[in-house]
C-alpha cells in the first residue's frame, strides 16, 4: 500500500516513515487470501505481512517486525522477523512463525527502522494462537485417568474433574472452558463439580478453538441422599443344607425402590420393585458365600450393602489322595483313595457315575478304565445326611506310551557348559489315539535306556541324564519300557560349550622386521583336534600345533568341537613404534661447560648408551653427560632395537644478537640464538614486521631466518621477536637487519 502524504512537508534525507504492517497471502500455497487471524500448529506456522515505507535507509539499516503482548502493550515486544535487504524497496513482503507461547486475542504488530530509527504506529488487533495441544482432552475423577461415563454423587458431596492427558509442564498454560449441560462453568485445569449435568471440556483458543478439535469427554454427574442399605442380621449365618432358613432383609424397605440380590458379585435375585427380601436356597450345594443387595430408587443414590457371609455348618472336605490320572494294565489293578474329616462318613464308589456294588470303604482297587468318584456322606454333627462327592479320578488301558524329553533348564546352543536332558512327560496313548498325561501315576514303574546319535549311552538308565562335557554334544532320546510297551521318545539336539578356557601366548608383541619370527602357541594339546589359527579374523593355519608368523596383526585360536567353536584370548602384534621411546629432555642435551646433565629415557625394557667414539658408557636407564659430544642410545622393546641420537653442547654464553647483515658474506647472513632457545620443540619464536604482521611463528626454531629468499624493501629494517613457553615469555627485543 502506498503512503499519503498529508500537508506540504516532504520527507527530509535520511529520514523514514512507516506505515503499520498489514496481513498478506501465503504466496507459498496457492488460492489463499490475507489472514484474518493466527492459528499456527507444529503442522503450520507460517505467516506473511507487508510492509510499506517512504524515505531514505542507509545501508546499514534493519526493518524489525515487533508484536505486543495480549493487551496490545509494546513494552517487551516479541521479534517476529529482522529483515535486512530491504532498503531499496518500499514495499515489500516478510514472513514469521508465531511463538510456542502466543495466546490471546488482542495481539496488535508494527515495524521499526534501526538507520535512521524510526516506527510504525500499531496495526489493528488480531486473534493470535499457538495451537500447541490439538488432540481431544481427557477428564477424569481427580485426575485418576479413568473414563466413568457417568459418575453418582451422595449427600450432597462433590467431585473434582481434571484434564489428565496434557503435559504436566504445560498443563497451566492453556485457558479452559468447562460446560455443564451447556452452560459455562470454569476455565482452569480442572472444576469442582456442582450438581447434575452432563460435564465436558475444551483448550479455550479463542478464535482458533475450532481448528484445534479438543473437545473431551463426556461425563454425567447423577445427585441423590444415601440411604444407608444394609442387610439386617439374619438368626443365623451358619446353615445346614437343605435346612430351612429364614430370608435376608433389607434395611431399607420401600415398594417403589429396586432391589437386586447377589451372591459373590453375581446376581441371584434379579432387580426387582419391592424385592426387599431374598430367601437362599439350601438345597443348592453352592448356598454358601457373601451376599450382598443393591438398592435403586428416584432421589435416591444406587448403593450396595456391605456383605453377610453365609456358611455351610455341616461343611466338611474330601480330598482324593490319588493321581487324577491313573493306568491300569492288563491284570492290574489301581488302587484308588479318599481322605475326610466328615463326621462318622459313609463311603459309595461310583465308575462312570453308576454305583460299584458293595465299594463303601474310603479306597477302592480298580481294574477297569473308566471315570471313578466317591460319594462321601457325613451321618453325624450337627447336619446330618449331607453329601460331597469326591474329584473325579480317571482310570485308562492304554494301547502304547508316548515319551516326552526335554532340557531340564533354559538352553541355548553353544552358550551351556552342562546340562540335564529328562523324560518331562509320559502320555498314554487311547484305542482313539486320544491322549493323557500319566506322568505322575508311571513315571517311576518305568526303566530307561538313554541313546546318542542312536546308539545306547552305557550306564544312563535313569530318568533323566546329565551332560557336562562338549564331548557328549550330540542328538539324544530316551528309550523306556513298562509292562511290556516300549516306547522311543523325540530326539533332543545338545551342543555344549567348552568348560576350558583356551589361553595362547607368544614370544613377542612388538614386529620389528620381516626376519623377526614370532612364536604363539597354546598349553592345549591340538592333536586329533578341529582349529584354525586366525588372523585379523582369517583363518591362516590349520595344521600347526604352533603358528610361526613375521607379519603383525590380531591372532587368536579357534578350537572346533561340534558346532561350538572355543575362542581363545586375542594377541596383537604391532610393528615397533620408536616413539614408545622417550627422553626427559626435548632437542640437544644443554648444560654450562664444567657441570653436567643427567638424561632419563622411558619406554624401553634395556638401555645402552654410547659416546661420540662408540664407548659404551652405561646400560641403566638413564646417564649423566660432563662432555660436549655426539652419543648415541640404543634402547630395547622387548626383541627390537631403537637407535636414537643426542647431541650434547656447552650452554652458548652469548646474548641473542640485535643486528644482522643478510648480504651472502657468511658473516652475520642469520639470525643466530644461544641454544638454550634453539632447536628446543616447547620454544616458540615468533618474529614481526614494523607494522605488527608475522613473519615467523615455529618452534624448534633451527637458527635460519632470513632464509637467502628473503627479501627486504628497505635499506634498513627493524624487527621485534618474542621467545616464550606455554607459560611464560622468555625474551623479547629488535632485529634491525642491515643491506
Amino acid at each position: 500500500m502506498a503512503f499519503m502524504l498529508m500537508g506540504s512537508n516532504t520527507l527530509n534525507a535520511q529520514t523514514i516513515a512507516l506505515q503499520a504492517p498489514e496481513p498478506a497471502d501465503n504466496p507459498n500455497i496457492g488460492g489463499n487470501s490475507p489472514w484474518d487471524k493466527a492459528c499456527a500448529s507444529a503442522s503450520y506456522n507460517e505467516y506473511f505481512v507487508t510492509i510499506n515505507w517512504v524515505g531514505t535507509a542507509n545501508s546499514d539499516n534493519q526493518f524489525i517486525l515487533e508484536l505486543s503482548n495480549a493487551s496490545g502493550s509494546f513494552t517487551s515486544p516479541t521479534v517476529l522477523s529482522t529483515i535486512t535487504d530491504q532498503n531499496g524497496n518500499s514495499e515489500f513482503e516478510t514472513s514469521f512463525n508465531l511463538p510456542t507461547n502466543i495466546q490471546g486475542a488482542g495481539y496488535q504488530m508494527r515495524v521499526r527502522s534501526t538507520s535512521p530509527a524510526a516506527t510504525s504506529p500499531a496495526s489493528a488487533a488480531y486473534s493470535m494462537y499457538y495451537l500447541g495441544f490439538t488432540t481431544n482432552l481427557h477428564m477424569s475423577p481427580d485426575g485418576d485417568g479413568t473414563t466413568p461415563g457417568t459418575l453418582q454423587v451422595c449427600g450432597g458431596g462433590n467431585v473434582t474433574l481434571s484434564v489428565d492427558n496434557v503435559p504436566a509442564g504445560e498443563v497451566n498454560t492453556y485457558q479452559y472452558a468447562w460446560y455443564r449441560s451447556g452452560t459455562p462453568i470454569g476455565n482452569g485445569p480442572s472444576i469442582e463439580t456442582s450438581g447434575n449435568g452432563e460435564y465436558y471440556v475444551y483448550i479455550d483458543y479463542g478464535d482458533c478453538t475450532g481448528s484445534a478439535n479438543t473437545e473431551s469427554n463426556h461425563i454425567i454427574i447423577n445427585t441423590g441422599t444415601s440411604t444407608g442399605i444394609a442387610i439386617n442380621n439374619p438368626p443365623s449365618t451358619s446353615l445346614c443344607a437343605g435346612q430351612a432358613a429364614p430370608a435376608l432383609e433389607a434395611n431399607v424397605q420401600n415398594a417403589s425402590y429396586r432391589y437386586t440380590w447377589f451372591k459373590d458379585g453375581a446376581i441371584v435375585q434379579a432387580e426387582q420393585v419391592g424385592a426387599f427380601t431374598y430367601t437362599i436356597n439350601t438345597n443348592d450345594p453352592s448356598f454358601t458365600g457373601d451376599y450382598t443387595v443393591q438398592v435403586k430408587g428416584s432421589g435416591i443414590c444406587t448403593e450396595t450393602s456391605a456383605p453377610v457371609s453365609i456358611t455351610n455348618a455341616g461343611a466338611f472336605t474330601v480330598n482324593r489322595v490319588n493321581e487324577g490320572n491313573m493306568v491300569v494294565m492288563p491284570s492290574q489293578t489301581q488302587s484308588l483313595s479318599i481322605s475326610t474329616d466328615a463326621n462318622s462318613p459313609t463311603y459309595q464308589w461310583y465308575r462312570n457315575n453308576i454305583i460299584i456294588n458293595g465299594a463303601t470303604q474310603a479306597s477302592y482297587n480298580a481294574a477297569l478304565e473308566g471315570s471313578y468318584h466317591v460319594a462321601v456322606t457325613q451321618t453325624g454333627g450337627a447336619c446330618s445326611s449331607t453329601t460331597i462327592n469326591s474329584e473325579a479320578t480317571t482310570v485308562i488301558s492304554p494301547t502304547e506310551f508316548r515319551l516326552e524329553i526335554d532340557y531340564a533348564t533354559n538352553y541355548t546352543e553353544c552358550n551351556e557348559t552342562s546340562m540335564v536332558l529328562e523324560t518331562s512327560a509320559i502320555y498314554a496313548v487311547l484305542a482313539d489315539s486320544s491322549e493323557i498325561n500319566v506322568t505322575n501315576d508311571v513315571a517311576s514303574s518305568f526303566s530307561y535306556q538313554w541313546q546318542k546319535d542312536g546308539a545306547d549311552v552305557s550306564a544312563e538308565t535313569a530318568r533323566a541324564i546329565s551332560l557336562t562335557n562338549s564331548d557328549e554334544n550330540g542328538s539324544y532320546t530316551v528309550t523306556g519300557t513298562y509292562a511290556s510297551m516300549t516306547s522311543t521318545s523325540n530326539t533332543l539336539p545338545l551342543q555344549l560349550a567348552s568348560s576350558g578356557s583356551l589361553i595362547i601366548t607368544s614370544t613377542s608383541t612388538v614386529y620389528c622386521s620381516s626376519d623377526d619370527l614370532i612364536i604363539i602357541s597354546s598349553e592345549t594339546d591340538l592333536t586329533g583336534e578341529t582349529f584354525d589359527w586366525e588372523r585379523d579374523g582369517e583363518a591362516i593355519n590349520s595344521s600347526d600345533q604352533a603358528l610361526v608368523t613375521n607379519s603383525p596383526g590380531t591372532y587368536r585360536l579357534v578350537l572346533r568341537k561340534g558346532e561350538c567353536p572355543t575362542i581363545s584370548n586375542e594377541i596383537t602384534i604391532a610393528p615397533l613404534d620408536p616413539d614408545l621411546i622417550t627422553l626427559s629432555i626435548d632437542g640437544d642435551v644443554i648444560f654450562p661447560e664444567g657441570s653436567s646433565k643427567t638424561v632419563t629415557a622411558t619406554g624401553g625394557t634395556s638401555y645402552i648408551w654410547y659416546d661420540a667414539a662408540n664407548n659404551e658408557v652405561s646400560t641403566s636407564d638413564s646417564y649423566t653427560f660432563t662432555t660436549e659430544g655426539d652419543y648415541t642410545l640404543v634402547a630395547s622393546i622387548d626383541n627390537c632395537n631403537v637407535v636414537k641420537q643426542i647431541t650434547a653442547d656447552y650452554l652458548d654464553l652469548f646474548n641473542i644478537p640485535n643486528v644482522i647483515t643478510p648480504n651472502g658474506d657468511g658473516a652475520n647472513d642469520q639470525w643466530i640464538i644461544p641454544n638454550s632457545y634453539s632447536n628446543k620443540s616447547d620454544v616458540n619464536v615468533i618474529i614481526y614486521n614494523a607494522k605488527g604482521a608475522e613473519v615467523l611463528n615455529v618452534f624448534n626454531y633451527q637458527n635460519t631466518w632470513p632464509e637467502s629468499s628473503t627479501s627486504f624493501s628497505q635499506q634498513n629494517m627493524v624487527y621485534y621477536y618474542v621467545i616464550k613457553n606455554a607459560t611464560e615469555t622468555l625474551k623479547q627485543g629488535t632485529i634491525t637487519v642491515i643491506r
